[in-house]
């Protein structure tokens, strides 16, 4: 009498190349594991300051302010019709997104170091994770620019339903440049001082105190290499719409080098993440 082992345990199969064939599955597979992330991020984000997620608010608004009375009072640049402060602010939700996401995302490695060297998963989970929580950040800080509309009387054009056109082009960048630092910050520590340089003068040479309008138009394509240009040119133009324009060479040359910074960024962070657990 044959009898059958219930107890036999599963077979294992190792093939070469199985997990690189399998790792965008893999970051389904473990999803659950990029919410935890996220969601722990986002609980510990704020913890044990007085005011809470009120700092989502404060700071953008304070910008805001501060870019107004500078630009618009005492240098009296011209608002394409609509009031200084929605001028500033509709700009201020991109960069404030790009930038945090970008410090975050930097950061994020080096951050979850006992995670990343103890257990597997698709090392992608983690930065992204990041990402998401500057998202959070931003639908906050949207709260501010649906009060200066009311504030205002200030009432969008259809253009606004292109608006989630132009947050999916400032998480492409997010995540292109987010993942292309993160992934050097692991290797090379300097790029956590590199960062912060980098969002503090992109602030001022970013279109968000100003209009782009008032770069002279021969100089408009060579601002436009900056790519958070088109994304701030975009925003504006669904929000503002009215006198708004949208430079289409410009922004064309800004989305492509969203696009280029998104691929690099994932191509160069897939060649190197099988070394972040030995080097970080």
């Amino acid at each position: 009498m044959n009898v059958k082992n219930t107890d036999a345990k599963p077979e294992l199969i190792i093939e070469a190349g199985r997990a690189e064939r399998q790792y965008w599955q893999d970051l389904w597979r473990y999803r659950e594991l990029f919410y935890f992330l996220a969601w722990r991020d986002i609980l510990v984000r704020y913890k044990q300051t007085a005011i809470g997620i009120a700092w989502a608010l404060i700071r953008p608004f304070l910008t805001m302010v501060v870019f107004t009375v500078v630009f618009g009072n005492l240098a009296k640049l011209p608002s394409e019709g609509v009031p200084y402060p929605i001028l500033v602010f509709s700009a201020m939700l991109p960069w404030q997104f790009f930038a945090n996401a970008l410090s975050e995302c930097s950061n994020s490695l080096i951050g979850n170091a006992n995670l990343i060297s103890k257990v597997y998963f698709p090392r992608l989970i983690v930065p992204v994770s990041a990402i998401v929580v500057s998202f959070v950040d931003f639908m906050i800080s949207g709260i501010i620019l649906l009060g200066l509309m009311a504030w205002y009387n200030y009432v969008p054009s259809w253009r606004i339903l292109m608006l989630p056109v132009f947050v999916a082009i400032a998480f492409a960048a997010s995540i292109g440049a987010g993942l292309l630092f993160a992934s050097l910050n692991v290797k090379y520590r300097d790029f956590r001082f590199i960062v912060p340089f980098i969002t503090q003068i992109g602030l001022y040479i970013s279109p968000v105190g100003f209009s782009s309008n008032i770069v002279p138009e021969q100089y408009r394509l060579l601002y436009s290499l900056n790519p958070m240009v088109g994304v701030i040119d975009g925003f504006r133009w669904s929000i503002l719409g009215g006198d708004a324009k949208l430079y289409l060479p410009g922004f064309a040359l800004s989305l492509g080098l969203v696009l280029l910074l998104l691929v690099v960024g994932i191509v160069y962070f897939r060649k190197v993440e099988k070394t972040f657990a030995d080097v970080i």
